[in-house]
């Protein structure tokens, strides 16, 4: 059977683990916020977003026959998680096996050493390790169809706009400009000048700091 593949897509090194895992596990969920209306008998839920599918997985090490330290190969699987110098993060990976193709990082890997050589060196491991999926906002828009319409509107500010007149413009309602400033992280609604580039939501918007429904 072919082994789990991880291919570190920086340096394009690729590695095989030692032993295929017994199973693996997909994660996924998404994130809603609720709204009391007054008069119902239940909130009004508003998907916020989606949360990241994770990957985990238990890796057996064991260099018992070769009477070496197993962490020479658990530290290739470790060593994932630390940070590139140039990109100033950890590297993006892409593990495969069989039909499953994971474009991921590595969140979390926690080592239990099992048995030990008479020289007190460790000769088996388990890594339980924790992969979150990597997708960019180009392909995720490209996967789920959004429109771009649908999802936000983009508008370069002219002399004479404000908050108040952009909200009339878009929504109809000079009333609803707080979804424009929590958007745009515009802490000072007259602080806009021309030429500046800023994000139109659609209604209803969900702040994602607080999860509150602004209408």
């Amino acid at each position: 059977m072919d082994r789990v593949q991880i291919t570190n897509d920086l340096t394009g090194d690729k590695f095989f683990v030692m032993f295929n895992p017994e199973e693996y596990s997909l994660n996924k969920d998404n994130n809603f916020a609720s709204q009391a209306i007054p008069g119902l008998s239940s909130p009004i839920l508003q998907f916020v977003h989606g949360n990241l599918r994770t990957l985990d997985m238990e890796l057996f090490f064991d260099t018992s026959d070769e009477q070496t330290d197993v962490r020479l190969q658990t530290n290739v699987i470790t060593d994932l998680l630390k940070i590139d110098s140039n990109l100033h993060a950890p590297p993006l990976l892409q593990v495969d096996w069989g039909s499953l193709h994971f474009p991921c990082v590595l969140a979390k890997a926690s080592q239990k050493f099992l048995r030990f050589l008479p020289s007190g060196l460790p000769c088996r491991a388990r890594v339980t390790v924790t992969f979150n999926e990597y997708l960019d906002a180009e392909t995720q828009v490209a996967e789920n169809n959004l429109q771009t319409a649908d999802f936000t509107k983009v508008h370069v500010t002219k002399a004479g706009d404000t908050l108040w007149s952009l909200a009339g413009q878009f929504y109809e309602d000079a009333l609803k400009w707080r979804p424009i400033a929590l958007m745009n992280e515009i802490v000072d609604p007259r602080s806009i000048a021309p030429g500046q580039e800023l994000r139109i939501p659609s209604l209803p918007f969900v702040d994602p700091n607080s999860g509150e429904v602004v209408q």
